[in-house]
């Protein structure tokens, strides 16, 4: 069978697609790292876990030195691992024991936690 103009065409620009993902994969690592980083350096450095999110991506879970935590999230889990490896912080496989019990939480955190329960605000407002 015979190739056509357009089998061609699509051969020919996905050498060239592949690299504009994998360019704008770097990037993303690269902006992700910089906000670890940022986050690191307020927070007394930082330790991190991957939790996947399945087509939403992948969360990166961080918890600073000081108990503080945040989390960005990456389109890909190889974007997310990029990204923590560049920023050189402490990954853990899970969050549990040792690594959890470095989380402080605040008034708000616990509020938002109870909701209605037991007087935090509503999530119907």
């Amino acid at each position: 069978m015979a190739e056509t103009a357009a089998d061609a065409s699509d051969t020919e620009q996905t050498p060239r697609t592949d690299a504009r993902k994998a360019a704008r994969a770097e990037r993303k690592a690269a902006k992700l790292a910089s906000e670890i980083g940022s986050f690191a350096k307020e927070h007394g450095g930082a330790e991190g876990q991957l939790a996947y999110l399945g087509q939403a991506g992948t969360r990166i879970v961080l918890v600073g030195g000081d108990g503080a935590w945040g989390d960005l999230v990456a389109p890909a889990y190889a974007v997310a691992e990029n990204a923590t490896r560049k920023a050189g912080i402490t990954m853990h496989e899970t969050f549990d024991g040792e690594f959890a019990a470095k989380v402080r939480t605040g008034p708000y955190e616990w509020s938002r936690m109870a909701g209605m329960q037991i007087g935090g605000p509503s999530n119907d407002r």
